[in-house]
């Protein structure tokens, strides 16, 4: 793209730029009620050359924005502690809400590029680190959200005077970093891991504007205009995405019907292997956080189970310090108006903790699918986005476990009784309960497609059969010791 950029040798009128640009900040600002009626979040990310104007860009562009309805967010090069989450999390946690817009001075294009120039990349990890960006503009696409990318580019005579100019008054000086002068001293090869970068991550739903920024009042004028384009066609139109191509490495798995339930443990084997299992994630854990290895548990299964038992036994074996149960309801009116894994990209545990969700972000595929809370073509997407998701992780370091707890249908009735017939135990059975069982059948099928399409080799799932619910417990300590085991080997 920046190969075969030809900048313009016209003079442009400084006073019609500057008039189409006034006018332009006005058609925006009439555009933000229209945003927010139809909750469409819209990504302006700026990035370019340092010195190119992107602070200047940004404040020309919300110059006439209501500041309710936008925010500015300046994305540095990240921190030890945020080095120490995936990549993605601290972008994909940044993302707006319906209805509004996020600028962002720079983003991931720039912490990319310069990591590839310092050699903190290597080939195979720079084509990854792609790979993520295009799954994470294409997830928010596909889940409407209307993503504009602008490079302000600038000639190396250019951005060396305007790096000189700001240095020379003590006001302006901060503004130029290390990094800026090494871009313009390295003027060529930077430009090359750009113009990789934006062909690599340049597509129908998420394109890059390439715009001339050696006169101020054109490129804002020029990215005024295209903005504002951009969120005209996305009101008539709501951004979408075309599904990814990826064969998952899934392994078979056996539908819920046939999975035998009889597998039981006497009480005094049980106490004998639970002490034994405690001890041994002791010390596993210890482990994990010396040599800083994240992991990911998730837990779902039918009502009365016994998740929370099993998750109880888990949590008592490790340091509270070093681990959080996440439990997850229904979401928040903050959480519903942002892409559904929003709030699991959140909750994700540093490196050496652990994160146990009771439920997670399979309920897209189950509850969400079968209660009518998102459309079908949002559900058939998620498969693919929670591979996604759970294949980041696994990419970062992170150890992903997923449970089933299976029980039939009998011994769920039995324990929804046994909780209306227990006073103190009757706050876990609820109304939502007794409906969800009325439509056991088609959750099974929605489960049994579930396990079918995610069972992927870095993030299997393990069936925990609970009808003995001392054996569930037991063996789903064992495959976490072996899990971990394996991750610290």
């Amino acid at each position: 793209m920046l190969e075969e950029w030809k900048f313009s040798q016209k003079k442009w009128d400084e006073a019609e730029c500057k008039a189409r640009l006034k006018a332009r900040r006005l058609d925006l600002a009439g555009l933000q009620q229209p945003i927010k009626a139809a909750g469409l979040p819209v990504i302006v990310l700026i990035e370019g050359w340092g010195a190119s104007g992107k602070g200047s860009m940004i404040r020309s562009l919300i110059r006439e924005l209501d500041p309710r309805g936008f925010l500015v967010r300046s994305v540095t090069m990240p921190t030890q502690e945020e080095r120490r989450w995936p990549f993605l999390k601290r972008h994909f946690e940044a993302i707006p809400e319906q209805g509004k817009i996020l600028f962002l001075d720079s983003g991931w294009m720039d912490e990319t590029v310069r990591e590839r120039l310092r050699g903190d990349l290597s080939d195979g990890e720079y084509q990854r680190r792609l790979e993520s960006v295009r799954m994470f503009e294409r997830q928010l696409a596909a889940g409407g959200y209307l993503l504009v990318k602008l490079f302000l580019h600038i000639e190396q005579d250019a951005q060396r005077k305007r790096l000189e100019k700001l240095e020379k008054h003590k006001d302006t000086a901060w503004r130029v970093g290390e990094n800026d002068w090494r871009q313009n001293k390295n003027y060529r090869r930077t430009q090359e891991a750009f113009d990789d970068f934006m062909e690599a991550t340049h597509t129908d739903w998420a394109p890059w504007k390439v715009i001339d920024s050696t006169s101020a009042p054109y490129a804002q004028a020029a990215a005024a205009d295209w903005l504002y384009q951009q969120i005209t066609a996305a009101l008539r139109c709501p951004p979408t995405a075309e599904p990814p191509v990826y064969r998952w490495p899934l392994v078979e798995t056996e539908p819920l019907e046939k999975i035998k339930l009889d597998k039981s443990l006497d009480k005094d084997k049980y106490q004998r292997e639970l002490e034994a299992c405690r001890e041994k994630l002791e010390d596993l854990h210890n482990q994990l956080y010396r040599k800083k290895i994240p992991v990911v548990i998730a837990y779902e299964g039918w009502d009365a189970a016994g998740k929370g038992g099993n998750i109880k036994r888990l949590a008592s074996a490790l340091d509270p310090r070093g681990y959080e149960v996440v439990p997850i309801a229904s979401p928040t009116p903050d959480e519903k108006h942002r892409h559904y894994l929003w709030r699991f990209w959140r909750k994700l545990p540093k490196t050496g903790h652990i994160a146990i969700f009771d439920r997670s972000w399979y309920g897209r595929v189950m509850v969400e699918r079968l209660e009518g809370f998102c459309t079908l073509e949002d559900w058939q997407r998620a498969y693919d986005e929670i591979n996604e998701f759970e294949r980041e992780l696994t990419d970062a370091g992170a150890v992903v476990l997923k449970f089933w707890v299976q029980i039939d249908k009998d011994t769920q009735l039995q324990r929804f009784q046994a909780r209306e017939n227990t006073p103190e135990k009757r706050w876990k059975i609820t109304d939502e309960d007794w409906r969800n069982r009325e439509k056991w059948d088609e959750y099974q099928v929605a489960v049994n497609e579930m396990l079918a399409r995610t069972n992927t080799e870095n993030a299997p799932w393990y069936i925990l059969e609970s009808v003995d619910k001392r054996y569930a417990r037991i063996k789903a300590l064992k495959i976490v010791i072996r899990a971990l085991e394996q991750a610290l080997d």
